[in-house]
C-alpha cells in the first residue's frame, strides 16, 4: 500500500472512496462534512436519511463507518465515519483507530483501490493534531487492506506537518 500526504481539498480527489469524518446524525455539518455535503450535493443525504430511517435510528455510532453513493465528487463513494471528541480524562483513541480501521474495511468491501482520508478528530473535536496524525498512519499502516493508494487530505499546513512528521516516525525500515 502507498500512503500519500495531499494539503488539500479532500472533494476534489479523484479517489474511489472518499472518508466523511461525520457526526453520528449523518445529515451534514461543518468542517469536511459540510464540504463533502455541499459539494456531492443532494443524493448523499438523500442516501444518508435512508439509512438512519432503516439502520441507524440513534445515528451512527462513533468509531464506525458506513458508505454512501459520492454523488457529484469525483469519487464512486463516501465512507461516513464518527470520530470520538477528544477528552483529557478519557482515552478514546481506541475509538479514534476503529474510524480509520472500519473505513478501510468498508472500503475493502466495497473494492476500493483507492481512499482519501482526513484528519478525523482533528478539527471541531479537538484531537490534539500530532496525536490524532499518530494514530491515523499507525493504524492504517497495521490494518490488512486491499486498498492500495491511500491519501491523508488536509486541508492546512499545521495539519500537513503534523502527518508528514507521523508519516517519517513510522516508515518501515
Amino acid at each position: 500500500m502507498r500512503i500519500t500526504l495531499v494539503q488539500g481539498d479532500i472533494t476534489a480527489q479523484h479517489v474511489d472512496a472518499v472518508v466523511n469524518a461525520a457526526n453520528s446524525s449523518l445529515l451534514g455539518g461543518g468542517g469536511v462534512d459540510g464540504a463533502i455535503h455541499r459539494r456531492g450535493g443532494p443524493a448523499i443525504l438523500a442516501e444518508c436519511r435512508r439509512l438512519r430511517a432503516s439502520h441507524y435510528g440513534r445515528g451512527l455510532p462513533t468509531g464506525q463507518a458506513v458508505a454512501t453513493t459520492a454523488g457529484e465528487l469525483p469519487a464512486r463513494w463516501v465512507i461516513h465515519t464518527v470520530g470520538p471528541v477528544h477528552s483529557a480524562g478519557e482515552d478514546r483513541s481506541e475509538l479514534l483507530a476503529s474510524c480509520y480501521r472500519e473505513s478501510l474495511r468498508v472500503a475493502d468491501e466495497l473494492g476500493a483501490a483507492s481512499v482519501a482520508f482526513p484528519a478525523v478528530s482533528a478539527g471541531i473535536y479537538g484531537w490534539p493534531l500530532d496525536d490524532a496524525a499518530r494514530i491515523a498512519i499507525g493504524t492504517v499502516r497495521a490494518t490488512p487492506t486491499e486498498v492500495t493508494d491511500i491519501r491523508f487530505v488536509l486541508f492546512d499546513p499545521d495539519a500537513y506537518a503534523a502527518f508528514e512528521r507521523a508519516l517519517t516516525a513510522t516508515e518501515p525500515g
